[in-house]
């Protein structure tokens, strides 16, 4: 991983990070049950001593109170802004930046630093969104005008997301099925058939699944947006395997640990505990493993080689835009025109 001036400074705060506490509500009162005064105070105050905690309580609050989604934001989204908001104030911190009254090249030297340092210019975005977040709370609690990052210039990347970070091959997908027990085999199913998100697929219910339609109703889609998606004829007969263990009444419904309601199909809900049943089955197969994400983008390549539909493909994936698809999860053979263009 690529480091960047102030990188080093995260590492002590990397455990609070995770310890997502309570409700995105319950953290946002924190701030909006303060009098309009005193938010202000403890603001300038976390501001004027670099008090990363505070600072990231503080953007926390403002993004369930003001944000897009609000209360509504998911675990990953505040996640991924508290880690952003941390690595700005320490870059802040080791530059004697004042964050009250950022100097006007400030900004713009922050994402230098980073992209000096290697970082690619979509994860530099997703640290200048966090950095932006931070300045709208503090603005909000009537610290601060300023707004630093509003004119910021990050160069975009040209290369396509499915060339930076491929889909699996169909050996790859073959091999590791091969390998897989029950589980690990319908999870790699829902993914790289169903062309789920590996949240989508943790948050599936018994009930969501329609084996005799080959159906699956996804829930809780990216943006709250439910779908229906189609099984295919492999992936139907997984989730009859899975559901004749492991559903209410099946011999491994009450085995092992479960941490999740028993409604829900898998026992777990985290995706470090997805990653490491699958994983078993990838190195029983000596595949690398390299995340779930890939398990989506070969649903939509091979979909999309097969159909030639953008739309179709986006609406399979759960893309709301059709370039999203074009840009990062399906990708026609170089000479996929070579049999229209036999006859001229």
């Amino acid at each position: 991983m690529a480091h960047f001036p102030g990188a080093r400074y995260a590492a002590p705060h990397v455990m609070t990070l995770v310890q997502y506490q309570g409700n995105l509500l319950s953290q946002t009162r924190e701030w909006t049950n303060l009098h309009d005064e005193e938010l202000r105070r403890r603001a300038v105050k976390a501001a004027g001593e670099k008090d990363s905690p505070a600072l990231v309580s503080l953007a926390v609050a403002y993004l369930g109170h003001q944000g897009g989604s609000g209360v509504l934001s998911s675990p990953r989204t505040v996640e991924a802004y508290a880690l952003g908001v941390r690595q700005f104030v320490a870059y802040a911190t080791e530059q004697a930046i004042n964050l009250l009254r950022p100097g006007r090249h400030d900004a713009q030297g922050y994402v230098n630093a980073m992209l000096a340092a290697g970082r690619a210019p979509a994860g530099v975005q997703l640290k200048v969104a966090a950095a932006g977040c931070l300045y709208r709370a503090l603005r909000w609690a009537g610290a601060t005008e300023a707004d630093p990052f509003r004119d910021v210039k990050v160069p975009k990347d040209r290369t396509p997301g499915i060339v930076k970070r491929p889909p699996y091959s169909e050996d790859d997908i073959a091999d590791v099925i091969e390998q897989a027990d029950v589980q690990a085999k319908f999870l790699l199913f829902l993914t790289a058939h169903a062309g789920l998100r590996i949240s989508e697929a943790l948050a599936l219910e018994w009930q969501d699944l329609d084996e005799s339609a080959r159906r699956i109703h996804v829930r809780s889609g990216k943006g709250r947006k439910s779908r229906i998606v189609a099984m295919s004829s492999s992936l139907g007969r997984a989730a009859r395997a899975y559901r004749t263990q492991f559903a209410p009444g099946g011999p491994e419904h009450d085995t092992g640990h479960r941490t999740t309601p028993p409604e829900r199909v898998f026992r777990y809900a985290s995706v470090m505990t997805a990653r490491y049943h699958i994983e078993k089955a990838f190195k029983a197969a000596g595949v690398p493993f390299r995340g779930f994400h890939p398990g989506r983008k070969y649903a939509g390549t091979k979909l999309l080689r097969q159909i030639k539909d953008f739309g179709r493909v986006a609406a399979h994936l759960g893309h709301e835009s059709v370039d999203t698809t074009r840009r990062g999860y399906a990708q026609l053979a170089a000479d996929d025109l070579k049999e229209d263009l036999s006859g001229w």
